[in-house]
């Protein structure tokens, strides 16, 4: 239904997202309303009055906002739109059912509108996603290509006064950058030309389901990107015509390959070695191997989209990275505060180990994305924190974040804190959101990095800003 509908402009068209304040949502009412659509939407973080500055954001690029109860849908011309979180209880779907609207998924549109790109670029991946999109992103407006930038983060880069949550760009290029979800198994919709694979590894879903996805994306694709230091990615590519794949990979002997890596607190920097050519200096302004291997995707992916080897590992050095993706809040009481997206196994132990190849404790603060989540990465979770959690750390969980709706807790921040008291860390459970950031704060000592992490909560950035006022506050 969607994708015969997208087949033209989109000028003056009427959609309705349902959840419009989520980060899967905002960037694609972005996306529409920069293509001449008429956007509105409702959102419970809005009627809670969380974050309010995003919703702010929204009003200024003329969408409109109403509460979630049925009022701003109002004719059966609105496409409602909705993530598979919306339940179809929630007032506005009752509306849209009553009234005959067109209803789609999030995924759906956002598909529909990938696929109808002449250079659809596909980012998938369980971890390292949103911040390889954002790079090519970067790398492509460096260029010159004006590219569609679909992204679940806000991309530093084109931040501004004017646009502070640019988790989206509106561009008039070929090039529609996004990057895919396979935690609902969207994944399955989107044809790329050009598909990223970053690596496979426990989130949402087993291995086996995983594996199958993921080997579906990238056997669409005219150029597969893909990490050879993920075992499970490169068996994948593997299974494809070599001529169908470009890799990429640290120290190894890959079509895309970073040497001589030098790590410092908030920068890395290597050699760039592709098509057998002249090593080429690159010098990040994020920090961490697993950026490196980020841009190594993204050098690749641009280059296969056209963008010539030199001008795309120039460029890179250009992107300043993303919020809540290993973010410096700032300083106060000679402690740092660092705001990051780290949930999954994977992404925990990329920070960590970043934060380890330089002195000082961590405080952290670990608020878990969900009960379903500790339910399948509960083991995986627990050995990645229990190995790189160093003598002196302090890891506090507080209860998994919850919006409403039903869901099942059967494990839960307590379990998984037993579960690494009993691998000897210092882990602690205070149900309290606040309290446990209090008791972090009234432990950093100079030198400390006090550490928030988490995912599905816009709120963790204010938490974390909070803290550090309290510490600057306190001399």
């Amino acid at each position: 239904m969607i994708d015969g509908n997208l087949s033209g402009s989109l000028a003056n068209r009427r959609f309705f997202l349902v959840g419009i304040g989520g980060s899967g949502m905002l960037p694609l009412a972005t996306i529409l309303a920069g293509r001449g659509a008429v956007v509105a939407g409702s959102d419970r973080g809005l009627d809670q009055g969380r974050v309010p500055a995003k919703f702010d954001a929204l009003r200024a690029r003329g969408v409109a906002l109403f509460p979630q109860d049925g009022s701003g849908i109002t004719a059966p011309d609105q496409i409602v739109v909705a993530s598979a979180a919306v339940e179809e209880t929630v007032a506005d779907i009752v509306a849209a059912n009553r009234l005959g609207a067109a209803r789609a998924s999030r995924a759906e549109l956002l598909s529909a509108l990938f696929n109808a790109a002449d250079l659809p670029i596909g980012v998938a991946g369980t971890s390292g996603k949103s911040t390889v999109t954002g790079m090519i992103g970067w790398i492509l407006h460096a260029a010159g290509r004006d590219p569609t930038v679909m992204n679940g983060a806000v991309m530093k880069n084109f931040a501004a006064a004017d646009a502070p949550f640019a988790s989206a760009l509106v561009g008039a290029g070929d090039a529609f950058v996004s990057e895919v979800d396979e935690s609902d198994g969207s994944i399955a919709r989107y044809r790329p030309r050009i598909a990223v694979l970053n690596n496979v590894s426990l989130d949402h879903k087993g291995l086996d389901e995983l594996r199958g996805l993921f080997a579906d994306f990238i056997a669409k694709a005219e150029t597969a990107i893909v990490n050879l230091d993920n075992d499970e990615a490169a068996a994948l590519a593997a299974a494809l015509p070599p001529t169908h794949v470009a890799t990429f990979g640290l120290e190894r002997d890959a079509d895309f390959a970073a040497h001589g890596i030098v790590e410092a607190p908030f920068s890395v920097r290597f050699d760039l070695v592709a098509g057998g050519g002249a090593a080429m200096p690159v010098t990040l302004q994020v920090p961490g191997r697993h950026n490196v291997s980020n841009a190594l995707a993204a050098i690749a992916a641009a280059v296969a989209a056209g963008v010539p080897l030199g001008t795309a590992a120039a460029a890179i050095g250009g992107f300043t990275g993303l919020r809540r993706r290993f973010d410096l809040v700032g300083e106060g009481r000679g402690v740092a505060v660092i705001d990051d997206f780290g949930h999954n196994p994977d992404k925990i132990a990329a920070t960590l180990d970043t934060l380890h190849a330089f002195p000082g404790r961590l405080l952290i603060l670990f608020q878990p994305h969900g009960y379903g989540p500790l339910k399948v990465m509960r083991r995986e979770l627990v050995d990645s924190l229990a190995e790189r959690l160093a003598p002196g750390d302090v890891l506090v969980l507080p209860d998994p974040v919850y919006f409403g709706g039903t869901v099942a807790r059967e494990v839960t921040s307590g379990d998984i804190v037993d579960d690494l008291r009993g691998r000897g860390c210092d882990a602690r459970h205070v149900a309290d959101r606040g309290a446990a950031a209090a008791m972090l704060v009234a432990e950093a000592e100079a030198g400390d990095r006090i550490v928030v992490m988490g995912a599905r909560d816009d709120t963790l950035s204010l938490l974390a800003a909070d803290m550090l006022a309290t510490l600057q506050a306190d001399r």
